[in-house]
């Protein structure tokens, strides 16, 4: 398929309904002083006409006992060969901001569900579990979307919706959400192939991200034994455009790297939210971690960087980060290795050490002096 960045077009928000919706150590290697580049504006691009979209009852959100966290849902428009691709976003934001926000994030799924199961995820008595939730109490603009391909997005076209497909959707909801909120700079958080989306994306487009965070990234897939498990089924993956998705592979995330990471109750309504909304997913992110790495080139992320790898991941073997991370130009950047986590670092028992790295990470000052 054509990986070219497609011609693209925005849209209004169609509806806004509100939504009255042991700290441990980790180990941190930060080199050199900050270096902030300053908010610019978006390089110009074509746009037609802002149009809208109707709101559906399946889309509709209902009213929650918090009733400080507002939400609403969005969808972009990529357009691709004349075809309009929908994008499902979802943004979460304290009722009472007003204009003083402490920036705005963006959350990008990995290979196996949908963006609102792993940031909105809703547990009993959990209330750490919603990613987006948090960030939002915290006075953060939130947002996540569903990639082409996932959930409520457009699964029309024939074909694997691989990384650079990702980071085209990225191109649409980045312009959509800057539209919507006037903030020129987006703060990105990418899990996983998530992760390899958004560093894609901000090698593309530098000047729409103000900080970078990739957790569970890969680089060359070297010294990874969930990939090297992977590649022995890749004539399966590349024998169709989609997998078929059940509760057992949902357990698999938290069994194939190490066994108790994660708590049941979590891992079952984890799967639950991801079965509502795809029984099959993409094979694309599957078959470019298995075959095609390297996706990425460090030397060509600008922007502060943090590479977040949990002790046990599978997938992000160390010194294969380490190396992309020893390349990355940006003398502000951290590499973080989170204790007791595996691959699906928010949705585990010691997800509070995530978040602390990433609130830490996002809410860094700048730097004074410069050099």
């Amino acid at each position: 398929m054509n990986h070219d960045t497609p011609t693209l077009s925005t849209q209004k928000l169609f509806a806004d309904k509100d939504l009255s919706s042991p700290r441990r150590t980790f180990f941190k290697t930060a080199l050199g002083a900050a270096s902030a580049a300053s908010a610019v504006g978006l390089t110009s691009g074509t746009s037609s006409a802002a149009t809208a979209l109707p709101l559906n009852s399946e889309s509709a959100l209902s009213v929650t006992k918090n009733d400080q966290i507002i939400a609403s849902e969005h969808w972009a428009i990529k357009k691709v060969e004349n075809q309009d691709i929908k994008l499902y976003v979802l943004n979460k934001k304290l009722k009472t901001t007003k204009g003083t926000s402490k920036g705005t994030l963006l959350f990008v799924h990995g290979s196996s569900m949908a963006g609102t199961p792993v940031f909105d995820l809703q547990v009993p008595g959990k209330p750490e579990y919603s990613t987006m939730d948090y960030f939002a109490k915290l006075g953060y603009d939130t947002w996540c979307l569903d990639h082409e391909g996932y959930g409520r997005s457009s699964k029309s076209r024939d074909i694997t919706y691989d990384i650079s497909t990702g980071a085209d959707d990225l191109e649409a909801v980045s312009r959509y959400i800057t539209q919507k909120t006037g903030d020129t700079k987006l703060m990105l958080y990418g899990v996983s192939s998530g992760a390899l989306r958004c560093a894609l994306f901000t090698e593309r487009y530098p000047e729409r991200v103000s900080r970078l965070a990739l957790d569970a990234f890969v680089w060359t897939g070297e010294g990874s034994p969930t990939l090297a498990n992977r590649r022995k089924r890749i004539d399966e993956w590349k024998s169709s455009n989609r997998r078929p998705l059940d509760h057992a592979m949902v357990q698999s995330i938290f069994t194939r790297d190490h066994p108790g990471t994660a708590d049941q109750d979590v891992i079952d309504e984890f799967a639950k939210a991801i079965l509502k909304l795809d029984s099959s997913l993409p094979t694309g992110t599957y078959i470019d971690m298995s075959i095609n790495l390297p996706v990425c080139t460090p030397e060509k992320i600008t922007v502060p960087t943090m590479i977040m790898r949990g002790e046990f991941d599978g997938i992000a073997a160390f010194e294969d980060v380490l190396k992309y991370f020893s390349k990355l130009p940006n003398s502000d950047k951290r590499f973080v290795v989170m204790p007791g986590i595996a691959h699906a670092s928010l949705q585990e028992k010691n997800v509070k050490i995530v978040l602390h790295a990433m609130q830490e990470f996002f809410g860094e000052p700048a730097p004074i002096y410069k050099g």
